[in-house]
């Protein structure tokens, strides 16, 4: 999607384009994650200003990036997230500290090197963990990353493995961290079925702050599913700063949008056609 003002500047925004089953219509949806838009003079563009019908779409649901400069006005705010600023204390929440400082002397190691330069092993561990964690959690297809996926992403210029080691070894849980918009996101990983009692995924917090230090970066760890569930709770034991995620729920004809959307259930969730079935 790009947006013009006539003079020159431009917001330019990455988007999927899907069919609607069983209609002539399509809608689209921004890329998994924090995209936002590439900004080129415009920003907090209001979106009445702007000639949606020009889209040929029923409706574009975008997620903007973390912090601003958001590329739409009047957003959605879906959650706080948590932030590790490693310009300001860090102190991990007493079980957190506790759990890290009891594997440290069990032996675990805690590694974080460019995933250009991660070795095959260190790769295929990232591969395998997260595959197994996925199935662990019946996350189902919407998580699974082909092969072909992995490749590309080993090729990386700005992305990172961190790799936590058993005593003997044998790597324990691998996360793969990505830098964007200045800020050190840890995207997807993993934790071996056999280490979960230990909880070794928290060992690669340090080295994560460590590398955020270096970078001069914050590490987004996200929010939860919902304002102060489980997820929520424990991310807030690591962080020590907070922010905040803002979707755009746009509707580019809002006939076709009624329509679609009649014999739908209400609630929050955009766009409404496509709202589960309960």
């Amino acid at each position: 999607l790009i947006v013009e003002d006539g003079e020159g500047r431009a917001l330019r925004v990455p988007l999927i384009v899907r069919p609607i089953e069983g209609t002539r219509y399509r809608d689209a949806i921004s890329p998994y994650g924090f995209p936002g838009a590439e900004l080129n003079g415009l920003s907090e563009v209001p979106v009445d200003a702007i000639d949606w019908r020009g889209t040929e779409l029923v409706s574009i649901f975008l997620r903007d990036r973390i912090g601003g400069p958001y590329c739409f006005a009047g957003g959605r705010l879906r959650t706080e997230v948590c932030l590790i600023d490693p310009k300001l204390p860090v102190r991990f929440r007493g079980d957190h500290g506790a759990d890290i400082r009891r594997n440290a002397r069990r032996g675990y190691v805690s590694t974080v090197v460019p995933v250009k330069d991660a070795t095959q092993e260190q790769r295929e561990a990232l591969k395998s963990l997260h595959r197994q964690t996925m199935a662990r959690n019946r996350a189902g297809e919407r998580c699974s990353f082909s092969d072909a996926w992995f490749e590309e992403v080993f090729t990386c210029p700005f992305a990172w493995l961190t790799t936590t080691r058993a005593p003997e070894g044998a790597v324990a849980s691998s996360s793969l961290v990505v830098l964007s918009d200045g800020l050190l996101h840890p995207f997807i990983g993993g934790t071996a079925d056999a280490y979960l009692a230990h909880s070794p995924a928290k060992n690669a917090f340090p080295v994560m702050v460590e590398l955020a230090e270096k970078l001069e970066a914050s590490v987004h760890l996200g929010g939860g599913v919902r304002p102060g569930d489980g997820i929520e709770l424990f991310k807030r034991g690591f962080a020590n700063a907070m922010s905040r995620f803002y979707t755009h729920d746009l509707i580019c004809d809002p006939e076709a949008y009624t329509q679609l959307s009649q014999g739908h259930a209400g609630g929050d969730f955009f766009p409404a056609y496509r709202a589960p079935r309960s």
